[in-house]
């Protein structure tokens, strides 16, 4: 099973993502390469990427198992702002520049918003965008992630998705699935093989790069996007497992963004990442109904 989370790119940057990596039993991660909803970035460095390939080597984390997610303040998908749109084009490049110095070779990007214009007025405009972006000499590849529909947001259907590839001039450029966000727009979880026969026949099995492991606070079809902890949502641990261990998509790396667990019951403030408790359920098929407090009692 290829299996990780979300971690940080703090001080040792992709070393100290790798160390997080590792701590949670991970042989897969996905990191963004500084703050999602803020342009500030450090340089890369080219000390703490070789220290990281040793290490990866060392624990049997393939770099191909390794993601970026690109921030959420990129938004293609809305022009009505010219000067906005082209920070974001500006900005997603950087970003793969960066992926290509860490030698990164998937970057995840939300597709965008169309905010006050219609989603084809938007989907042209994520076209548009993604053909100036796209460099041929580039090795690390843009997938699109499926979206939950909330709001205006573009790439909540299997069609949305296709017909931003189909526009794209480029064959370098794929899609990663989220659990959640499927569920929340309205495609059955609990008939996830049926979902890649549609998958397949739409846009082909062979785009798919990465998979959000996600459970959901809310029901299908919700439009909502709330991500909740394995097990303890409407997906459910059952599907969920099966989803990991469907032999189909067996190669591809999958990632948890599930919430961090708070002290107690009584505090709002998530503190605790579930993600070493999380991952050892899914690699061992068994639900754990402890979860939180295990998770609370190892992190004390």
């Amino acid at each position: 099973m290829i299996i990780g989370s979300h971690v940080h790119f703090n001080n040792e940057q992709i070393l100290g993502a790798t160390k997080e990596a590792i701590s949670y039993g991970a042989n897969a991660f996905m990191l963004y390469t500084g703050a999602p909803q803020n342009t500030q970035r450090s340089a890369i460095n080219k000390t703490y990427i070789e220290e990281a390939l040793k290490l990866m080597q060392e624990n049997n984390i393939d770099l191909n198992n390794v993601i970026c997610h690109a921030p959420y303040i990129i938004n293609l998908a809305n022009k009505e702002k010219i000067d906005s749109w082209n920070f974001s084009i500006s900005f997603l490049k950087r970003e793969i520049q960066r992926c290509e110095e860490l030698n990164i070779k998937y970057i995840v990007l939300h597709p965008g918003s169309s905010v006050n214009l219609s989603k084809e007025e938007g989907i042209q405009n994520i076209i548009e965008a993604l053909n100036y972006v796209i460099n041929p000499q580039d090795k690390c590849m843009i997938i699109l992630e499926t979206m939950a529909g909330k709001g205006s947001e573009c790439g909540a259907t299997l069609e949305e998705i296709k017909a931003i590839i189909d526009g794209v001039n480029s064959d370098n450029i794929g899609v990663c699935l989220d659990t959640c966000h499927l569920n929340d727009a309205g495609y059955d979880m609990q008939n996830f093989d049926d979902f890649l026969d549609e998958f397949d026949k739409i846009i082909g099995l062979e785009r798919v790069k990465c998979i959000h492991i996600n459970d959901s606070k809310n029901p299908v079809n919700s439009h909502k996007d709330r991500h909740a902890n394995i097990g303890y949502g409407y997906i459910g641990f059952p599907t969920l497992i099966k989803i990991v261990n469907n032999n189909r998509i067996k190669d591809v790396p999958k990632i948890l963004e599930t919430p961090y667990i708070n002290k107690n019951d009584n505090e709002k403030e998530l503190v605790y990442p579930p993600y070493k408790f999380e991952i050892a359920m899914l690699k061992s098929g068994q639900f754990n109904e402890n979860l939180f407090n295990d998770i609370r009692e190892y992190y004390k």
